[in-house]
């Protein structure tokens, strides 16, 4: 009896069919100098470098077949080690459309931009150097010295800076004299250095130095010293409606503009992301990312972030706080806290100037000072009684020391220093 072999070849048939198609691997190498970095992919620790892993061919070169294994979504490696600054690096590029040869769309796909991946890390000691500035809530019963525009203007541009990449474009700014600079992680990464350009117009390379891995925060560094920098605010000294400026480098517009607002609200917001939140009205926009949102006081707040981009919604804009910038910040300086400020009833300071009145003073030692705030307060310029608050005095440049008494409350005190030409607010809120 004689058997049909044609079902037996349809099996087979069947069996070729789905079998499972043979994948090619290939190797990812992943060096340190020093090496034992602790390497992980996607939040997996994976081990530590020298560190080599198989990954589908397909994760290298754009497969065949559609049936071929590809990679949909980016990697990042994030290498540590003790004694230096972690590091991040874009390990892919991408998106790519995955497009058949019919026309038809099968979606994005990411490849290894290289099969190995050299890291040079960074000695803490040797990268964060110098010191942060931070600034304190004032005591109860004080009133803060606030700066005119085109003096804050003058005090800020210099400590911010332009950030390019190799397809990105931010702001940053220094927070050291050492040339540390913060920006926003999503301006540094993908990166390993930046093209930094100074408010002077001088250009320098800088090293990305760090990248935190749950707040958009990134630590860049470049050589040199006496660099301008500016003071972090903590964010529970940021009041809801107090005058803020930002400063930055808005895309298709000029270099270092300054936009003007409020403080709408601070406080966790999640839609925004991790960390604490500075919701502002000063206009904001791509490019002003990493840059300084400044209170009238010359102490930064808030980094710019995000805006909203919603239809029939303006005026919307994120800044992550200084608070949350500070935190980071204490990784490579423990002692970078803001110190208790003095209780304003305890500055004393004997006369030093008289006040005059505005013809008397030369035009070349002019200073002008503006008080705002409880009405009704008396004003004292070196023991002299100037007027009520509000008012506008005309002071010679130098040093004043100033006393605002209303009754029922302590009286507080301010030294002020003045230059010629200056103007300057001082709110005083019994």
């Amino acid at each position: 009896m004689f058997l049909s072999l044609r079902p037996r070849a349809s099996l087979a048939f069947v069996i070729l069919l789905f079998a499972p198609l043979a994948v090619h691997a290939d190797k990812l190498a992943i060096t340190s100098a020093p090496p034992g970095a602790t390497v992980e992919i996607d939040g997996v620790k994976l081990g530590v470098t020298p560190l080599i892993k198989d990954y589908p061919g397909g994760y290298f070169h754009r497969t065949k077949t559609v049936f071929g294994s590809r990679l949909a979504h980016p990697l990042v490696a994030r290498l540590s080690l003790a004694g230096y600054s972690t590091k991040e690096i874009a390990l892919t590029e991408g998106p790519m459309e995955w497009i058949g040869v019919k026309g038809a769309k099968h979606g994005d796909y990411w490849l290894f931009k290289s099969t190995r991946f050299t890291v040079t890390l960074d000695s803490i000691s040797a990268t964060f150097t110098g010191k942060v500035s931070t600034r304190a809530a004032s005591a109860e019963n004080s009133f803060a010295l606030e700066l005119s525009l085109e003096s804050l203007a003058a005090l800020a541009k210099a400590a911010v800076v332009q950030l390019k990449g190799q397809q990105k474009m931010g702001s940053g700014f220094f927070v050291t004299e050492t040339g540390v600079i913060a920006t926003n992680a999503h301006v540094a990464r993908d990166d390993e250095t930046l093209l930094v350009l100074l408010a002077s117009g001088q250009q320098i390379e800088g090293k990305v130095a760090y990248v935190d891995p749950d707040l958009d925060i990134a630590l860049i560094k470049v050589t040199g010293e006496n660099f301008p920098h500016l003071p972090l605010a903590r964010a529970d000294t940021v009041r809801q409606g107090e005058s803020v400026i930002a400063i930055g480098n808005p895309g298709d517009a000029m270099q270092f503009s300054m936009t003007k607002g409020i403080v709408s609200a601070v406080g966790k917001f999640p839609a925004a992301g991790a960390g604490t939140w500075v919701q502002t009205d000063a206009p904001i926009n791509p490019g002003n990312s990493g840059g300084p949102l400044l209170n009238m006081r010359g102490e930064v707040v808030g980094m710019n972030t995000q805006k909203l981009v919603k239809k029939n919604v303006t005026g919307i804009g994120f800044a992550l706080s200084a608070g949350d910038l500070l935190e980071v910040l204490k990784h490579f300086y423990p002692d970078a806290a803001p110190q208790p400020a003095a209780a304003a009833q305890q500055i004393s300071v004997p006369a030093l100037n008289k006040p005059l009145p505005l013809a008397a003073i030369e035009p070349s030692a002019k200073a002008s000072v503006t008080f705002v705030g409880s009405e009704g307060a008396q004003i004292f310029v070196d023991d002299q009684p100037v007027g009520d608050v509000p008012s506008t005095i005309f002071l010679l440049e130098g040093r004043h020391h100033i006393r605002i008494t209303k009754p029922g409350f302590a009286d507080v005190l301010r030294q002020i220093e003045l230059s010629a030409g200056s103007s300057v607010t001082i709110r005083a809120n019994f």
